[in-house]
């Protein structure tokens, strides 16, 4: 089997995309002020959370959760609810006949592993290790794990989301055709481990309120004099 690529070594010249954080990172932070990581979820919580929040948006995740929640009072009533019922409770989520079986898939895979329903287990094992247990579940991929590893557990792991994707490709942190999955490994080298809670969410923040999709708003952003896209929108302009 051949060995997967380093995602580092698909990204050239990564000392200068390096140097262009501590500007960055600064802005951000003089717009949306300093953050300290804090716990909002346990792991199993955040864990199904992200499950029901791949390709929709916060507002119908949190409705299936809660509905999700209110219908079944334990992990154990949801592993063996029928699938039918399961799936009617986590339908705001959209995509309810995948993401129903994959959580009970989970539950399963927890519960055989720990003996109970609870990961936090994965707080005593390598971090690499951690993402990799993580990702063998079923639907799980990179930013999932992140993700719950960074939220739930305090540790050092960068998500990666659409809005990061996007904004670190305009930025320049990231190479234009580098995937999302290989993003992860890629902002793990570019910010300090003890900042990725922190600018992980300014810059999802930046990206709802600033550089938006469709037409980012260049004449009001705080970090255009480091972004390679604003410097090739004007020296065409």
């Amino acid at each position: 089997m051949a060995r997967r690529r380093n995602p580092l070594d698909k990204v050239d010249n990564l000392e200068a995309r390096k140097a262009k954080y501590a500007p960055v990172a600064a802005a951000l932070t003089e717009v949306y002020g300093e953050l300290d990581w804090s716990r909002n979820q346990d792991g199993m919580d955040e864990l199904i959370s992200c499950i029901l929040s791949q390709s929709t948006n916060d507002t119908n995740r949190d409705r299936a959760f809660a509905r999700l929640k209110e219908r079944f009072p334990s992990w154990d009533a949801v592993r063996f609810a029928a699938l039918d019922d399961l799936i009617d409770a986590v339908r705001p989520a959209g995509l309810a006949n995948q993401k129903a079986p994959r959580i009970q898939s989970a539950l399963e895979v927890i519960f055989e592993k720990a003996g109970e329903y609870s990961i936090d287990f994965l707080n005593d094992l390598p971090l690499d290790e951690a993402k990799a247990w993580l990702v063998s579940l079923k639907g799980i991929g990179p930013k999932t794990a992140a993700i719950v590893l960074c939220f739930a557990y305090g540790r050092p792991a960068f998500p990666v989301d659409t809005h990061i994707y996007r904004v670190s490709k305009r930025i320049g942190f990231l190479p234009e055709k580098l995937s999302a999955d290989d993003a992860h490994p890629v902002m793990e080298a570019i910010a300090p481990p003890e900042d990725y809670y922190q600018f992980h969410i300014q810059l999802i923040q930046h990206g709802r309120d600033t550089c938006h999709a469709r037409k980012p708003v260049c004449g009001r952003c705080a970090i255009s004099e480091a972004c390679d896209f604003f410097a090739a929108a004007s020296a065409v302009s």
